[in-house]
C-alpha cells in the first residue's frame, strides 16, 4: 500500500512560560525570566500545521499535558487542598514549582521513537515514549505522552505501543529529536538512524565535557530492540561531543535527513566520514547528503538559527521543502547559503518556507522540535484517530478555543496563581472532546 510521512505537531500548552529549565539549550537560559505569550506561541504552532496541511501534507495534533503538574508536587511532599500545594511549592521550591508548570511537552520530537510497520518484524507501527531522564521537567511527561500516543493511534491492529525505557541515566532517551529514517519509498524498509551522544557503560569513549549528553547508545539498542528492528537496516552515529559542548543538545540541531538526503553541518557527527560512507552504501549508493561547511555556516550561527531544526518536507509533486523558522532568514550568513543551496537545481531543496515561531524558539524549540513523525500506509492512516487531524474545522475551533482559555502574558510568578491551575484543566477539558481523546489527564482520571 502507499504510504505517506505525517507530521503529528504538538499543541502549545497554556502554561507555556520561560523558566529556562534546559541547561545546554542556549535559548532556554538566554531567554530565562522574560515574559511569555501562551496565546500567541499557541496559535504559531497552529499557522504551521495550517499550512502545512495545506500544501497536502498530512498533518495531526498531539495535546499538550496537565500543567501545573500537582500530581508530581503531591508525590514530592506538597500537600493540603491544591491551591496549597502550589503555595507551598512556589515558597520552598520556586524551581521545582517552575519545572512541574512546563510547557515542554509542545516540542513532540521528543515524544516518542516511532518506526513504520515496513520496519518492524510483526508489521505494526511502534511508539515508545522518551524517558527524558536529563531533565526533570521532562521526565514528568512520558506517562501522559503515551496515553496521547494510544488515544491517538489506538487500534492493536496496526499499533504497538511500549512502555517508556527505565529512568536512569544510562538509558537516557529523547525520542525522535536523535533519530531518523531514510527510505527511497516511505511504504519499503527503510535505514533507521539513530544518533546517540555518549556510551553510558564504557567511560573510554568521547563525551562531551560542558553539556550533557542526553541520548545514550544503550538507549538506541534497546529501541531497536523493542521495536523488533533488523540490526541489518540500523546504523548507529555519535554526535559530535564539542559541538554538544557549543549548544547541540539534540542531533535534529545539527542535522536533519528526509528518504534519500541528509542535511547536515560538517561538523555533526564524531565519524563524518564513516557515517556518510555507513549511509551512502546502505542506501545502495542511492543517497544524497548536503553537507554545510563551517567556512559558510558555523557551529554557533546553526544554533542560533536553528538552520537544521528545520523540517525536510516531501510535497505531493514531488518536490522537497524544507520549512525554516525566522530566525534563519534573519542571520545573513545563513540565508546567503540557503538562497545559494535552492538556486542550484540539483542540490536536492527545491524550496524553502519561513514561519514565525519566536514562541517556541525563544525557549530552545524550531520547527522541527514541534513534530512528531509518523510513516503511514493508508490501512494505518484510516486508523487513526479523526479528531486529531488536521483540517480547516479543526484549525478553527482550536483558535477559538485558545482565544478562550489562554492566557496572552506569563511570568514566572504567575504560575503559582490557582486560578492558573483552574484555567489550564478547564481547557484541556474541553481539548479532550475536541480531539476525541478520552480521560486522559490526572485530573480526569
Amino acid at each position: 500500500m502507499t504510504a505517506c510521512e505525517a507530521n503529528f505537531d504538538g499543541l502549545v500548552g497554556p502554561t507555556h512560560n520561560y523558566s529556562g529549565l534546559s541547561f545546554g539549550n542556549i535559548a532556554s537560559g538566554k531567554n530565562q525570566a522574560q515574559a511569555s505569550n501562551p496565546r500567541l506561541a499557541a496559535r504559531q504552532g497552529l499557522v504551521k500545521m495550517k499550512t502545512l496541511h495545506d500544501l497536502g501534507l498530512l498533518q495531526g495534533v498531539l495535546a499538550p499535558q496537565e500543567r501545573p503538574d500537582i500530581h508530581t508536587l503531591r508525590r514530592l511532599g506538597f500537600s493540603g487542598t491544591d491551591a496549597q500545594v502550589l503555595s507551598q511549592a512556589a515558597q520552598h521550591a520556586p524551581r521545582v514549582l517552575a519545572a512541574c508548570c512546563s510547557a515542554s511537552s509542545m516540542w513532540t520530537a521528543n515524544a516518542a521513537t516511532v518506526s513504520p510497520s515496513a520496519d518492524t518484524q510483526d508489521g505494526r507501527v511502534h511508539f515508545t515514549p522518551a524517558n527524558l531522564t536529563n531533565k526533570f521537567h521532562r521526565s514528568i511527561e512520558h506517562e501522559t505522552t503515551g496515553r496521547i500516543l494510544a488515544a491517538t493511534f489506538a487500534d492493536e491492529r496496526y499499533f504497538k505501543h511500549h512502555s517508556a525505557l527505565p529512568g536512569a541515566e544510562h538509558f537516557g532517551d529523547e525520542g525522535a529529536a536523535n533519530h531518523s529514517r531514510f527510505c527511497h519509498d516511505y511504504g519499503q524498509r527503510g535505514i533507521e538512524f539513530f544518533v546517540f551522544g555518549r556510551h553510558a557503560f564504557d567511560s573510554s569513549q568521547p563525551a562531551p565535557q560542558k553539556f550533557p549528553a542526553r541520548q545514550t547508545f544503550e538507549a538506541s539498542q534497546a529501541i531497536v530492540r523493542k521495536h523488533q528492528l533488523s540490526q541489518s537496516h540500523v546504523i548507529y552515529a555519535q554526535q559530535n561531543p564539542d559541538v554538544i559542548d557549543q549548544g547541540v543538545f539534540h542531533n535534529d540541531v545539527i542535522a536533519v535527513g528526509n528518504r534519500n538526503l541528509l542535511f547536515c553541518h560538517e561538523q555533526a557527527f564524531a565519524d563524518q566520514s564513516g557515517v556518510k560512507q555507513q549511509l551512502t552504501q546502505a542506501m545502495q549508493g542511492n543517497f544524497r547528503i548536503i553537507e554545510v561547511p563551517t567556512r559558510a555556516v558555523s557551529v554557533t550561527q546553526a544554533v542560533q538559527s536553528y538552520l537544521f531544526n528545520s523540517q525536510l518536507l516531501s510535497l505531493p509533486n514531488g518536490r522537497t521543502l524544507l520549512v525554516i523558522p525566522q530566525e534563519s532568514q534573519n542571520m545573513a550568513p545563513v540565508w546567503q547559503y540557503l538562497q545559494t543551496l535552492v538556486a542550484d537545481t540539483g542540490s536536492g531543496i527545491d524550496e524553502l518556507k519561513t514561519f514565525d515561531l519566536k514562541q517556541s524558539m525563544s525557549n530552545g524549540g524550531g520547527p522541527a522540535c514541534l513534530r512528531l513523525r509518523v510513516v503511514l500506509n493508508e490501512a494505518e492512516q484510516a486508523a487513526v484517530n479523526p479528531g486529531t487531524m488536521m483540517n480547516e474545522i479543526l484549525f478553527t475551533m482550536l483558535n477559538s478555543w485558545v482565544d478562550a482559555h489562554y492566557r496572552d502574558r506569563l511570568e514566572e510568578k504567575d504560575l503559582a496563581d490557582p486560578q492558573l491551575l483552574l484555567e489550564s484543566r478547564t481547557a484541556l477539558d474541553e481539548l479532550t472532546r475536541i480531539l476525541q481523546l478520552g480521560d486522559i489527564y490526572p485530573f480526569q482520571r
